[in-house]
């Protein structure tokens, strides 16, 4: 479907020369990002370095006996979806319904969304897919007896039930989930009242602890697997293959993997659901600092796969300069980009932007200072690094696959 579509003027720094071109057309050139006609500022994304992440996440999970749902809302990029898949991921994780159509319009068949949905024509729409598609596998939280009622009301007459998770809230500040076991249970009982939704499992996001570190969100975990116990023990799993249980951010997947080997023996086997999804890109500033693979090195390292490409337009003193990349183009809601290395317009030669940090941006400007040591010129591009992959990927719509000679592979489209 994305290979087929035409590259035009919708697409931000594509050449303007390919424009007609399919996108498969185009992958095909094997265009170089610098010399192939991209225009700056343009976002690209490593191809060994994305690939080297997949592999990473997949030996992690094998590794600790967990199963993978990479939440999709980071990159909303099915061809990334299909790669996760590839790489062993069970299904992938969402969070709201438009997400749903776009993930089910690209065949993924295991869909996991980690929000409880009352939106009563979303709903008939996932029982009308659930009904005519016998493979399809959803499942989605609830946290209110109010959620289940209006859950209920539209899911009437449909004939396949729909799996359901309790969300266990992350603690009072928190962001959703019932806050206490006495009020799972009671969201627990209102499933089970109804015809429409199956109860598989219990499930929350640790990153919401109120002042999260290594000793409460451990704590947060254990309330949540005594959940499952709970459960399993008063006999609200009964009829059921597997329970679920699943947790798991991008900053605290060790601790997840640490307290879901704890797991006791359940009634059926137990399917440990991580569900992080920045790791695919990673970034250079925000979960760089936040990574578990700081706290457990032995494990691996994630490696940053975004740079943004913008061009020196203006120098207009020793200490300062400024890019044509902006707000439009980079995320800056948890810190502003790093400036990494220019490439000399005059001679293509790539090197270390000493001297050269990013203080401010505008709509469509970034603001550079100078110190003595950078060596700058208008038309020189500068590779920036980002932080927050979810507030990066959707801003660009067509993301250049570039390996580490600058050769472009392929087109990431996002669908946000």
């Amino acid at each position: 479907m994305t290979g087929e579509e035409v590259v035009d003027h919708r697409f931000k720094g594509l050449p303007p020369g390919a424009s007609g071109l399919t996108v498969d057309a185009l992958a095909a050139e094997r265009r170089n990002l610098f010399t192939g006609g991209f225009t700056t500022p343009v976002l690209a994304l490593s191809a060994e370095s994305v690939e080297h992440n997949l592999a990473l996440m997949e030996t992690y999970s094998e590794r600790h006996g967990l199963a993978f749902a990479p939440h999709g809302k980071t990159s909303m990029a099915p061809q990334l979806f299909a790669q996760q898949t590839a790489h062993g991921a069970w299904g992938i994780t969402l969070a709201v319904p438009h997400q749903v159509r776009v993930a089910r319009a690209f065949g993924v068949q295991r869909i996991f969304v980690a929000n409880e949905i009352v939106d009563a024509a979303a709903l008939r729409w996932i029982a009308a897919e659930l009904a005519a598609d016998p493979g399809f596998r959803f499942l989605c939280y609830v946290d209110s007896v109010r959620g289940v009622e209006l859950m209920d009301e539209a899911l009437r007459g449909c004939p396949r039930p729909l799996d359901v998770v309790v969300e266990l809230g992350a603690g009072d500040g928190a962001r959703t989930g019932a806050r206490s076991a006495a009020e799972c249970a009671a969201v627990a009982d209102a499933v089970a009242a109804t015809r429409t939704l199956r109860l598989v499992g219990v499930a929350g996001y640790e990153g919401e602890v109120p002042g999260a570190d290594g000793p409460l969100v451990r704590e947060w975990l254990r309330r949540l697997v005594a959940l499952a116990v709970d459960f399993d023990r008063a006999g609200r799993f009964e009829g059921l293959d597997e329970i679920v249980l699943s947790a798991g951010g991008s900053a605290w997947f060790d601790a997840v993997a640490d307290v879901f080997s704890e797991v006791p023996g359940l009634s059926v086997p137990v399917l440990k659901l991580l569900r992080s999804g920045a790791y695919v890109s990673h970034d250079d500033g925000h979960y760089k600092h936040l990574t578990p693979f700081n706290r457990v090195p032995e494990e691996g390292a994630l490696q940053p796969a975004f740079r943004l490409w913008a061009q020196v337009v203006s120098r207009p003193t020793g200490e300062q300069a400024f890019v044509n990349a902006g707000k439009r183009d980079a995320a800056y809601d948890l810190d502003l980009p790093e400036a990494q290395v220019v490439r000399d317009a005059r001679t293509g030669e790539i090197r270390p932007a000493t001297g050269i940090t990013v203080t401010g941006l505008s709509d469509q400007h970034g603001w550079l200072t100078t110190g003595q040591e950078a060596d700058l010129e208008v038309g020189d591009w500068v590779g920036l690094g980002l932080s927050h992959p979810c507030t990066s990927f959707d801003k660009w719509q067509l993301i250049p696959l570039v390996t580490a000679d600058g050769t472009v592979t392929d087109y990431i489209r996002t669908y946000f």
